[in-house]
């Protein structure tokens, strides 16, 4: 049985998912007439506490459209130095719009509201000034931690003091309201615009979301277009969405669950590095300090027990989701026992 723990992309989409996009109703989505993916939008607007939405093919494009709705070019974004949208994105704010990112370290994938507030430039004329200040909630390579509401309302008195927007890459952002029993609407009420995926945890095929006021969606509606992610009859993508947005969320408990069950079991080993604090939701991060294995020597012992792990340089990242089940779960931590009982 192979257990493939590398990405909360991996899952399948529902039985009911499959049955509502057989049975969607569609229209064009590029003169807005598709139905579904209006239900869709309205949906996403609603959950995310904003005015408007539009459905992305991509996470990626959905970043990319706000980045290029909210900067003019030769703006700098404020991002952290782990984030998505500096470190997996291809430059797409450079390559498309003209952004220059303005890198800042985190501590758990967040940046110091003191430190966001020292690198807004002053507004001088022969300096790039900033134009956008972006968060990650949860955050992918800090270990899928979470961004609270006291933090979010911190970056926003930063943004409002300097007048800039703030964008949240909320990939996983229901992820992090399940982990603090908090409304999504509420984790995304000081961001100008927020982004989710419906491809990762909630398990639909393909998408995502982006919201924010109609004014703005109406810039990343042209901007979306110019990317090539104008879509026809899209509706049977967005009927999976729909289902996912109603049923998928209360699920997302089980993810956390899973990963603290590896937390607990590698917290035995003194060779296992990790913060168990910061494993808030699905994803787990470790190092493997060990004078003779490394974490590539880990991750090639379990991919030949049919365990499959991303590696990240001298770390290794699981990711728990609806299709890793508890049985797999603890078949993982006996093929784990055994190989540090051996090798380690």
């Amino acid at each position: 049985m192979r257990i493939d723990l590398r990405s909360d992309t991996l899952t399948q989409p529902t039985p009911e998912m499959r049955r509502a996009m057989m049975d969607a109703v569609v229209g064009d989505d590029v003169y807005g007439e598709d139905p579904t993916i209006n239900a869709l939008e309205t949906r996403a607007a609603e959950l995310t506490g904003k005015e408007a939405a539009l459905f992305m093919p991509t996470g990626s494009m959905g970043n990319a459209a706000a980045l290029l709705s909210h900067c003019a070019p030769g703006s700098e974004v404020i991002c952290e130095s782990a984030s998505h949208v500096y470190n997996y994105e291809l430059a797409s704010m450079a390559v498309f719009g003209g952004l220059l990112p303005r890198v800042l370290p985190g501590v758990d994938g967040r940046m110091a509201p003191a430190d966001i507030r020292a690198a807004v430039q002053p507004p001088v004329y022969y300096r790039a000034n900033a134009g956008l200040i972006c968060v990650e909630n949860t955050h992918n390579l800090a270990g899928g931690t979470v961004l609270d509401p006291a933090y979010l309302a911190d970056v926003r008195a930063v943004a409002d003091a300097h007048t800039l927007p703030v964008h949240l890459d909320g990939a996983r952002i229901f992820n992090a309201a399940v982990a603090l029993a908090v409304p999504v609407a509420e984790l995304a009420r000081d961001a100008d615009s927020v982004m989710f995926c419906l491809s990762k945890g909630l398990c639909a095929p393909v998408g995502s979301l982006l919201a924010g006021t109609r004014e703005f969606i109406a810039r990343a509606r042209v901007h979306r277009k110019r990317l090539g992610g104008g879509m026809r009859q899209a509706g049977v993508l967005a009927a999976a969405g729909l289902v996912a947005l109603d049923t998928i969320p209360p699920l997302l408990a089980d993810d956390h669950e899973k990963i603290r069950r590896f937390v607990r079991f590698f917290q035995q080993y003194p060779f296992i590095r990790l913060n168990a604090a910061a494993t808030q939701t699905n994803i787990l991060v470790f190092g493997v300090d060990h004078p003779r294995r490394s974490a590539a020597d880990l991750l090639r012992l379990l991919a030949e027990q049919d365990v499959i792990a991303s590696g990240f340089g001298d770390r290794i990242r699981l990711v728990a989701y609806r299709d890793i089940t508890f049985p797999m779960v603890d078949r993982c931590l006996e093929i784990l026992a055994e190989l540090f009982r051996q090798q380690f």
